[in-house]
Parts: structure tokens; sequence; C-alpha cells
């Protein structure tokens, strides 16, 4: 039986490489090939693929978005990411949204080939240097939070969230059911608890210790 995947990525030349890539071998059915995060979700949900073939950075949904949504509606298709350069923060949000499995562009076609075998038959692959760098990522994350979970009530530590993801404070007010005048209290108290004097230091601090 054939594995079944859809393509993505934004650059047509790298899209026409993959497909003709996949089609010259005979295990792999090549469903559709997409070149936006929005055309990308269409295909999954149309075809509902045994693999995604997806590149990080796509216009409209990123790939990141991508993972999140199809993790939301817990689609069972398993996800190879594709990626230019290795940030280890997009690699380390990757995996948790679930992606199985990592590759570099600038890899031989047939690590690619051997790395969606593998991924469609229940494993993982994610190139050594990479993976060492996002799990000290994920692991210097893990610290993060809880130093601020020591620090911070957890109503404190939604606000804090509210705040980096630039949301004001009347929006952050409706989003969790309180006052804007209890927003700005607990405003208050956070920027003392953690030393800091506006926004976008707080913003830092969301950021530094893996809170967004």
């Amino acid at each position: 039986m054939s594995i079944r995947i859809v393509l993505a990525d934004d650059h047509p030349i790298v899209l026409s490489g993959l497909e003709q890539l996949f089609a010259a071998e005979k295990d792999f059915k090549v469903l559709a090939c997409c070149a936006s995060g929005a055309e990308t979700l269409k295909a999954v949900w149309k075809h509902r693929p045994d693999i995604l073939i997806l590149d990080i950075r796509m216009p409209e949904k990123s790939g990141l978005m991508v993972l999140q949504e199809m993790r939301e509606k817990k689609v069972p298709t398993r996800v190879v990411v594709l990626t230019a350069a290795m940030d280890e923060g997009d690699l380390a949000q990757a995996i948790r949204l679930g992606a199985r499995g990592v590759v570099v562009k600038d890899m031989a076609p047939g690590i690619l080939i051997e790395c969606v075998r593998k991924v469609h038959a229940g494993e993982q692959w994610f190139d050594q240097g990479a993976l060492s760098r996002v799990l000290e990522k994920l692991a210097c994350r893990q610290a993060g939070q809880e130093e601020a979970m020591q620090v911070l009530s957890p109503r404190e530590v939604e606000i804090v969230r509210s705040v980096a993801a630039a949301l004001q404070n009347k929006q952050i007010a409706k989003k969790l059911f309180i006052s804007e005048g209890t927003v700005k209290v607990h405003l208050h108290n956070i920027y003392e608890k953690l030393g800091v004097d506006n926004r976008l230091q707080l913003v830092r601090y969301a950021q530094e210790k893996g809170l967004v």
C-alpha cells in the first residue's frame, strides 16, 4: 500500500522538486502540493494523508499554526517538518505540537525519503544536533515556567501571558471575565513582584521564562 502524502512549501521550485522526488518512488502517492498554510489545512482535511511534509515558513498561516490546528482537531496525519534553518525555538514548538520528524533542506534527498518512511512506520526522526539543542531549550523553558509559578499566582500568570500576546487591559478583562480595574491591580502587583516597570519589560520576562 502506498504512503499517502501532502507536500507544503511556499517556494515553487522546492515544491516541484519534492513532488518529483516522491513521484519517483513506487511506495509514495502525492495527494496535493500546497503553497500556503491555509491551502495545506484544506488539503489535510480533504485527503487525510498518512504524512504531511511541512515547511515552517509559510504564508497566511505558518507551519506552526498548521500544526496547532491539526493538534486541536486531533488529525492522525503524521508531520515531518522541512526547514531551511535550525531555529531552536521553532523546532521546540514544532515538537511540542506533535511533529514526528525534522529534516533540513540542504540534506541529501534520500535522507528525507528515509525520514518519511520511518515516521510512517511509527518512528521519530530528528537531526541529533538539532534535537539536543531543542531538548536543552525545552529544559530551560520548563525551569523558567516553574520559577515564574513560584513567584506569581495562576491568575497573574494568565495576565502575563495575555500581555505577551499584545492584549490591552480591556481585552484582558473581557477574556478573563474580570473588570479592567482588577486587571490594573494585578498588573501593579506583577510589576512589583518581578521588579519590572512597563509592559515591554514584562513581555521580555514572559519570553525569557517560556510563558509564551
